[in-house]
Formats: structure tokens, C-alpha cells, sequence
């Protein structure tokens, strides 16, 4: 066998395998997807029908209200919650993380690298650990059952992966660009925003699109401090298609598609700059 036949089979065996893996990944996806255009009793049927035999809206149109089969679960209301709160969280952390990202990456004070260590150690607690006191706190404070209080929580949970992620943007742009536009006469502020920022616009899109994304599906803690309408999100509200003794599957992969849709759009509109700046800060400085 020679070497460029072996190159070629290695080659070919990697990519059996990355597609083979792939497949693994999207199936389940893809049955969520199907499931939301057939009827329950197709889902639920034995043996299973893997080709769906009748695809419907009528999933759709029985959670929003209209038809002769409705249910009484406020769709709207918990996509617009949830659109309200990963939107301003989103916001608010890219704000805090573009500033802490720069200050890490081109000041230099005192515990620097401490308080750096330090928000990513933050980072790395998972949210369910965080539940039990961030409940307490909360109850307290009378941030239960509010949009305000998960609004606080996913901007504690984004900075300091928004930071992270802008600094070794901000590292790999070169420091002279800023000193030379203040020998121009531009202030820092002014050298910032008309220089540095618009280089690593590419950078705070890519943390952007994180941020929104853990905001818009995070479960377990959005879980713990909703209780209504007023504040519940979409992922908590597919729990409100199990009863005591049935679950309705339709419903459920219809609302889920309904939370996929809005990620997969942000994701399209901003993908040049996901792709540009994953790639532009993938090395630190």
C-alpha cells in the first residue's frame, strides 16, 4: 500500500467518522422538528413511525389559540418574556464585557490576573449549583417571579465568558493603531471607538450570539425563580405540556421548534461575523 493511498484512506476514514458523528448529534434534533408537524398519535405510536405519514400545522396553531383544539398555555406571553430577557442581558453583558475585556487586555493594575482568574473560576460553577443561594437571596429581596431577577442572573453568568472571549479579540489587535490615532489628536474614548472597536466588531458578535443563546435556552435556574406568566420563559413553559398522567409530545416539539427558530436566525443574520471572529480570536496574545 503506498503512503498517498494511505493518506487517502486515513482522509476518507476521518470523514466517515465526523459524519457518522454528526448524524448521532442531529437526529434527535431532527425528530423534535418532525414531530412538531405530525399528530400525537403518530408520535406515540407503536412500533415507532420513523417517516412521519401526515404532516400538520395544527400543532402550531392549537398552542397560539386558534382551531377547534386549544390549550391553555400562554405561548406569546413566554416568548415575549423570553425575548425581553436574553435581548437586555444580552445587551447588558456585552456592554460590561467589552469594557472588562478591554481593560484586561490593554491596562495594566494591580491583582490583574487574580481578578481575572477569578471570573473564570466564576464561570466554570454550573447554574444548578448557583440555584439554592441566588433562590434565597432573591426571595429576599422579592426578585422571585420577576423578569428583573433573571435579567441579573444571565448577566452574571455572561460576563465573564463575554470578557474572556473580547479580550483575546482586543489582544490581537495591535496596540500602536490606538497610539498612533492619539497622536492624530483622538482622544482614548475617540481612539477606541472609531479604531479598535470597529475591529473587534467581529468579536463582540461571536460573544454576543453565546451570551443570547445561554440566556434564551437556560432552564434550571429560570426554573427555580418564575412562578407566572409574568416572568416564565419558553423553556420553562414545556413543562406545562405534562399532566399527571400524559405528556402532549405535538405540543412540546411544536414550542420547541419555536425556541430553535429565533437562534437559528440570530445565527444566519450574524454569521459572517461569528465565523470571522471565532477565527480572529482564536489565538490569545
Amino acid at each position: 500500500m503506498t503512503r498517498d493511498l494511505r493518506r487517502q484512506l486515513k482522509a476518507a476514514a476521518l470523514w466517515l467518522t465526523a459524519f457518522l458523528l454528526m448524524v448521532v448529534m442531529c437526529v434527535p434534533g431532527l425528530w423534535v422538528v418532525l414531530s412538531a408537524f405530525r399528530p400525537n398519535r403518530e408520535i406515540l405510536a407503536k412500533p415507532p413511525v420513523w417517516l412521519p405519514e401526515q404532516l400538520t400545522l395544527d400543532n402550531f396553531a392549537k398552542i397560539f389559540g386558534f382551531g377547534a383544539d386549544q390549550v391553555a398555555i400562554p405561548v406569546a406571553a413566554y416568548f415575549w418574556n423570553s425575548m425581553v430577557i436574553a435581548l437586555t442581558s444580552t445587551v447588558i453583558a456585552l456592554a460590561i464585557g467589552t469594557a472588562g475585556g478591554y481593560a484586561f487586555a490593554r491596562f495594566r493594575f494591580r491583582f490583574k490576573n487574580a481578578v481575572f482568574l477569578g471570573l473564570m473560576l466564576f464561570r466554570a460553577v454550573p447554574g444548578i449549583a448557583l440555584s439554592l443561594p441566588v433562590f434565597i437571596l432573591w426571595s429576599r429581596l422579592g426578585l422571585i417571579d420577576a423578569q428583573l431577577g433573571l435579567i441579573i442572573v444571565y448577566v452574571a453568568l455572561n460576563v465573564p465568558f463575554t470578557a474572556w472571549l473580547i479580550d483575546g479579540f482586543f489582544r490581537q489587535i495591535p496596540e500602536q493603531l490606538s497610539e498612533a490615532a492619539q497622536v492624530d489628536g483622538c482622544t482614548r474614548w475617540q481612539a477606541f471607538w472609531r479604531i479598535e472597536f470597529p475591529l473587534a466588531r467581529s468579536g463582540i458578535a461571536a460573544a454576543g450570539v453565546f451570551a443570547f443563546l445561554t440566556s434564551w435556552n437556560e432552564f434550571a435556574l429560570a426554573s427555580q425563580l418564575t412562578r407566572s406568566t409574568d416572568s416564565k420563559t419558553l423553556p420553562v413553559g414545556l413543562m406545562d405540556f405534562t399532566a399527571q398522567f400524559t405528556i402532549d409530545w405535538a405540543g412540546m416539539c411544536a414550542m420547541a421548534v419555536i425556541i430553535i427558530v429565533p437562534a437559528l436566525i440570530l445565527t444566519f443574520l450574524v454569521q459572517k461575523h461569528l465565523i470571522s471572529g471565532l477565527t480572529f480570536g482564536g489565538v490569545k496574545g
